[in-house]
């Protein structure tokens, strides 16, 4: 479980095959100055297991559905990635809950610079789309943000904008965004258990039906 609050700028420093995944080793001082074998670091938003670890480096498996779910898809070395470590139970919630499980990638589509901050919309999947409300949670690459405009329910290409203070700016690989750049999407916890609650009060559901009559025969 993390919180959004990225810790520190990693470097992926080698991509191998591994099976239908990969294996990849990452720069990461701070994330493994505490870190054991088998734990959890957010990776640009996505939780990766601590296989193999040294000094200021530590080695990961990658499976195919969490390439093809993400930007770590065409991950090479050399890419800046957000890293944070696993939330100490006795820890601030400094963001919101974010558990590491990527609901899809995005695509910046605008960066509009300000005077102490800078806006940035998102052009999200239209399936992510009504899990997404202004001044909700989102976590983009894993970092925990708020939601400051969204686009109409009817829109065809929908979006998400989000403000980025200067030190998000300066702390995130999210201050190196630009039009085009592609970006990890974890929606709110919540929402996705509210989605899938509703999807089972529908008579249609055969499960929704079958649990209904038992409640009423009991």
């Amino acid at each position: 479980m993390f919180t959004g609050i990225v810790e520190e700028i990693g470097a992926v420093t080698a991509v191998e095959p591994s099976g239908d995944g990969v294996r990849l080793t990452l720069r990461a001082p701070l994330s493994v100055s505490d870190a054991g074998h088998g734990d959890s670091i957010s990776v640009s938003g996505v939780c990766l297991t601590v296989i193999d670890q040294g000094d200021d480096w530590f080695t990961a498996d990658v499976m195919k559905q969490t390439l093809d779910m993400s930007t770590l898809s065409d991950v090479a070395p050399g890419r800046a990635v957000n890293l944070e470590r696993a939330t100490a139970a006795h820890g601030r919630l400094g963001g919101h809950i974010v558990q590491g499980h990527i609901d899809g990638t995005g695509t910046v589509r605008e960066v509009r610079p300000g005077a102490q901050w800078s806006v940035v919309r998102v052009g999200i999947p239209v399936e992510l789309a009504p899990l997404v409300v202004d001044k909700g949670s989102i976590a983009i690459d894993g970092v925990s943000l708020t939601v400051s405009a969204v686009s109409p329910a009817a829109e065809a290409e929908p979006w998400l904008e989000v403000s980025l203070i200067p030190e998000t700016l300066a702390a995130t690989t999210l201050g190196r965004a630009e039009a085009g750049t592609p970006v990890n999407l974890e929606t709110d916890i919540l929402a996705r258990h509210v989605r899938r609650m509703l999807a089972f009060r529908t008579t249609e559901n055969p499960a929704a039906t079958a649990a209904s009559t038992e409640r009423g025969s009991a």
